[in-house]
């Protein structure tokens, strides 16, 4: 039998010691930590999540300023993309430990769909949100600088962008441009499973699925290129 998720002091104790952060509304605490697909939930992070993105995006990009202070932007903008990517966020929120203080449907948690890793990169982004409206941005701050400062150092690989190595490959051959296409949508409105066609004059379609359009497109691109040989089978992401 799974453990009792905390809630109220027990649950903000337990999320100070991960995030060095007391809260002071607690309510704020348990929205953060609310998935849009938890049952009967008055609330959920969805709105901190988006605010959440956009304090993450500052103190990563001051933080590699203050960190390389000589270098350009053309430098610094592959470790930025790396820190505040999705799957950094979520390896954060599974290092801390944050599904088992979810409000989320069991299906979701569970990680019996791959589809499902999101969520805590969603929680991450609204945990940071959280943290800045209830102690401010120096707060939010040492949040942030506890997890991604060690990690600043390490990102210096190009993300992989399928979609966007994909324009670049055809760009050199013709002025065309690749299409894509909704093919299904599938599943329920919390975990939807999208899937995508890539189409390019001249190649056959290519098609691939993912919890949202734009990963759908990434998996439909990714799959178009190790085709055609342009990756191997290495650089296709996990």
């Amino acid at each position: 039998m799974p453990l009792k998720r905390p809630t109220g002091e027990a649950l903000a104790k337990e999320i100070a010691a991960r995030t060095g952060y007391v809260f002071k509304d607690l309510r704020l605490l348990e929205t953060a930590l609310t998935h849009s697909s938890a049952v009967k939930a008055a609330s959920n992070n969805e709105r901190l999540e988006f605010l959440g993105d956009r304090v993450l995006g500052l103190v990563v990009a001051d933080m590699l300023l203050k960190q390389f202070p000589d270098a350009r932007e053309g430098e610094i903008a592959p470790r930025f993309n790396a820190l505040v990517d999705a799957r950094t966020c979520s390896m954060i929120g599974t290092e801390m430990e944050l599904g088992k203080y979810m409000r989320a449907d069991s299906a979701l948690t569970s990680g019996a769909r791959r589809a499902g890793g999101n969520y805590l990169a969603d929680a991450v982004e609204a945990l940071i949100a959280a943290i800045y409206v209830d102690g401010g941005i120096d707060s939010a701050r040492a949040f942030v600088l506890r997890y991604w400062e060690p990690l600043s150092l390490r990102a210096v690989d190009k993300p992989v962008n399928p979609k966007g190595e994909l324009q670049e490959w055809i760009a050199k051959s013709s002025d065309g441009r690749p299409v894509y296409v909704i093919e299904s949508r599938e599943g329920p409105d919390h975990q939807p499973v999208f899937t995508v066609s890539v189409q390019v004059n001249g190649y056959s379609p290519m098609t691939g699925s993912g919890s949202s359009r734009r990963a759908a497109e990434e998996a439909a691109a990714a799959a178009f290129l190790l085709r055609e040989g342009v990756w191997t089978a290495e650089k296709v992401p996990v």
